[in-house]
């Protein structure tokens, strides 16, 4: 009998923040898969799911290339597809973090995509998405009423980010890193940079939390900050 594939949010840091379900089914994973970028070691999915796992689980660390979408034939995604599916071939449940919500920009939907067309069962737990947190943890609401909002990628063309912003009210920014003085500059010019608030590694020891996005122009930040705005 073949195992189960869990696709796991463990939410922006806090291990507090997994959801009763996403705890539940840690618990019943004999495999955890822990995503891993290629220039970096460890798995921050993994230190957030640490208080829940069992004492005896095997850990595999899969590197997955980071590119703008993927292909199904390319020999990384090849070669985790065949080994998670060997592993639940063997009757293992196996579980696959990830960072926030599995549906929501992550790495997760790549795999999702691999394994729903094969014969094998998926079970996808949500998670709390790191702008989420951030509303909450620095008491900063996201949209009411009639709000417009837009979630954007710092990643996406000039001439997208802008026509975004110029027909939202609320603005979440997300991926904010190499080009975020550019961003800030976006915000100044749609007068949007004196309300926004910009965090990064919520809910870890690293966090930090900027208020006036236009002081810090030409700072190093952390890797994926995120940016939450609105207009007057």
């Amino acid at each position: 009998m073949s195992g189960i594939f869990y696709g796991i949010g463990v939410g922006p840091g806090d291990p507090e923040l997994l959801t009763v379900k996403a705890i539940n089914a840690i618990k019943k994973a004999d495999v955890l898969i822990a995503p891993k970028t290629e220039k970096k070691d460890g798995s921050v999915a993994l230190s957030i799911a640490k208080p829940y796992l069992k004492p005896d689980i095997e850990i595999v660390y899969q590197v997955f290339p980071m590119v703008k979408g993927f292909a199904e034939d390319d020999s990384a995604w090849k070669a985790n597809k065949e080994e998670i599916l060997s592993l639940l071939k063997a009757g293992k449940n196996v579980a696959f973090l990830t960072l926030g919500d599995p549906m929501f920009y992550s790495t997760y939907i790549y795999v999702f995509r691999l394994l729903e067309k094969e014969d094998v069962t998926v079970e996808t737990i949500p998670g709390i998405p790191a702008f989420i947190g951030i509303g909450s943890q620095v008491g900063y609401p996201i949209v009411e009423g009639d709000d417009v909002l837009s979630v954007i990628p710092a990643t996406a063309p000039k001439e997208k980010i802008e026509k975004a912003l110029a027909a939202s009210d609320n603005v979440v920014l997300m991926k904010v890193y190499k080009n975020s003085d550019e961003v800030t500059e976006l915000l100044e010019q749609q007068g949007l940079a004196k309300q926004a608030v910009l965090v990064s590694r919520l809910g870890l020891p690293e966090e930090r939390i900027i208020r006036d996005i236009s002081a810090h122009k030409g700072e190093k930040l952390n890797y994926l900050s995120t940016i939450l705005t609105r207009k007057d």
